[in-house]
């Protein structure tokens, strides 16, 4: 029985990983076409150059998002052979939560949990330039200037962060 759900593991595995490649060869193309119409197109060296940039940047980012879905798929490959059930994904996005391993650079982004305090529907705004995180206290506001905050139909509110 173990040795079935193995090879079953083992086969979806490979059919997500080939999803996955296959995605990422579509991407690669998509880009590459992209940059022959762009230097087309161009008529100087710099946007040429820049439709190059772009090309590279979109196939390396193709590269990256294949390589996770791999990582993921045999992940999930592990957990199904040592009990678990997940599904698998061409694109690294879908199936079991990843834990605390975090897919981004941004605090809390990519695992699933917000960063901070979340009221639903309620957006921190602040000047640009400023950084939040030095802005609290009196007349701070959750809201900023968005008049349509503050309750409404059936009751709702901002929750007393509307000042």
């Amino acid at each position: 029985m173990q040795t079935a759900k193995n090879a079953a593991a083992s086969v979806k595995e490979t059919a997500a990983n080939i999803g996955a490649s296959a995605k990422s060869g579509m991407e690669k193309t998509k880009a590459t076409l992209q940059e022959k119409g762009e230097r087309l197109t161009a008529h100087d060296p710099t946007q040429k150059e820049m439709a190059t940039e772009r090309k590279e940047a979109k196939i390396n980012q193709a590269e990256y998002e294949k390589q996770v879905a791999l990582d993921q798929n045999a992940t999930q490959r592990q957990a199904t052979e040592a009990g678990g059930t997940n599904t698998y994904s061409t694109t690294g996005a879908a199936g079991n939560p990843m834990g605390s391993h975090q897919m981004s650079a941004l605090p809390g982004h990519g695992t699933g949990e917000p960063a901070g305090q979340v009221v639903e529907g309620v957006v921190r705004s602040h000047p640009i330039g400023t950084d939040t995180r030095t802005r609290t206290g009196p007349g701070t506001t959750l809201a900023g200037h968005n008049t349509k905050t503050g309750g409404g139909a059936g009751g709702y509110s901002t929750g007393g962060a509307y000042r």
